[in-house]
């Protein structure tokens, strides 16, 4: 598998966010890109796993 590169759009668990960081074997994404998102429920970031999500829009 092939990681994702900083500013690309992924999707994982029915959310998107766009890459904000690559580490080993993650990435860190910012999930306020969502139409469904709301600051006082959700973080504005996350850990995504290499495995756990897909590339659905290049940077």
């Amino acid at each position: 598998m092939i990681p994702a590169n900083v500013g690309d759009i992924v999707a994982f668990n029915d959310m998107k966010g766009k890459v904000e960081k690559v580490n080993e074997n993650s990435v860190i994404v910012d999930i306020t890109i969502n139409d469904d998102f709301d600051e006082h429920e959700m973080f504005e970031k996350t850990v995504v796993n290499h495995k756990r999500y897909k590339i659905i829009s290049d940077s």
